[in-house]
């Protein structure tokens, strides 16, 4: 990948402090990964999902220093509702002061409407497990209550969700307006709902915004691979070190050279999007920072 201009912020490298996850508690301080690619084979099917839960396990081992035994991978039958469910639950379960924890998804994802009154937007989002039509999909209320909730002081995870309506798919109460560069609030109108960890940090990258489309594409390789997952691996190992403002801008940035020059998203959508990825990227969190100038450290 080529970019136009070097962030100035990739010149500084994180510092020691920065880097260490250091655990005042009884083990030490693990890197913990669950990684779910779905392809629903016949019906629904999407290609590039295999392909990227490898580029994300060999990102996390190559780049961030997860251990292989640490990094959980659900693909083909293994991603039914169930599975995902205990596999969410165990991923957090007993973590303590100075865990890094990734949960990385990409399938599909849907919405529905909301009829709890917990979402701004009238609608809760979904991703969907293979067995989705009969076993149901997984809410974002769910997603929320399994892997946000758990979180103790000084603990961060991490979600990566490359699926189609996912930008507030973790129910987080802060979403970043890239072009603003400003925080919008996203907690629940209702105000009795409970969305924040129990004192830790969560942080969710989504490959669109909650009404937009996500495509599987071969347009970076002769492979298929989900747009953001693709776009994100290969920043981040051109730019160790950037932040992640700088990570979202790239991002964008890449994308809007493919729009310029024409992509190929999967068959079924070319007709829809004439050739163009049309999917904005974005981050939330349950705590606001500087994008600009917190390091992206998994």
């Amino acid at each position: 990948m080529s970019c136009r201009k070097k962030p100035e912020s990739l010149n500084k490298m994180p510092s020691p402090s920065e880097i260490s996850r250091s655990s005042p508690g009884t083990r030490t301080a693990t890197k913990r990964a669950l990684l779910i690619g779905v392809t629903y084979k016949r019906k629904f099917t999407l290609k590039g999902t295999i392909n990227d839960v490898k580029s994300m396990r060999e990102l996390l081992i190559n780049n961030f220093g997860f251990k292989e035994e640490n990094i959980q991978v659900l693909t083909e039958q293994g991603t039914t509702r169930k599975k995902i469910l205990e596999s969410m639950e165990l991923l957090v379960k007993d973590c303590q002061a100075g865990d890094s924890l990734v949960f990385y998804f990409s399938g599909h994802g849907l919405r529905k409407p909301d009829f709890e009154g917990d979402e701004r937007d009238g609608f809760d989002e979904n991703i969907c497990p293979v067995d989705f039509l009969t076993e149901g999909m997984i809410s974002d209320n769910e997603i929320n209550s399994l892997i946000v909730w758990p979180l103790k002081k000084d603990v961060t995870l991490h979600a990566i969700v490359d699926a189609c309506h996912s930008g507030t798919v973790l129910d987080l109460e802060h979403v970043h307006n890239r072009e603003q560069r400003k925080w919008e609030d996203n907690s629940p109108p209702s105000g009795n709902t409970r969305k924040h960890t129990d004192g830790g940090l969560a942080i969710s990258i989504s490959a669109c915004m909650d009404h937009e489309i996500a495509v599987d594409t071969s347009a970076f390789t002769k492979t298929m691979n989900g747009a953001l997952t693709y776009l994100l691996v290969n920043v981040v190992k051109k730019y160790p070190g950037l932040t992640y403002g700088d990570l979202l801008d790239l991002i964008h940035e890449e994308l809007s050279k493919f729009n310029e020059g024409g992509c190929r998203p999967a068959k079924f959508l070319r007709k829809i999007f004439k050739n163009q990825l049309l999917q904005t990227p974005q981050i939330s969190s349950s705590e606001q920072f500087d994008v600009y100038k917190k390091h992206f450290l998994l």
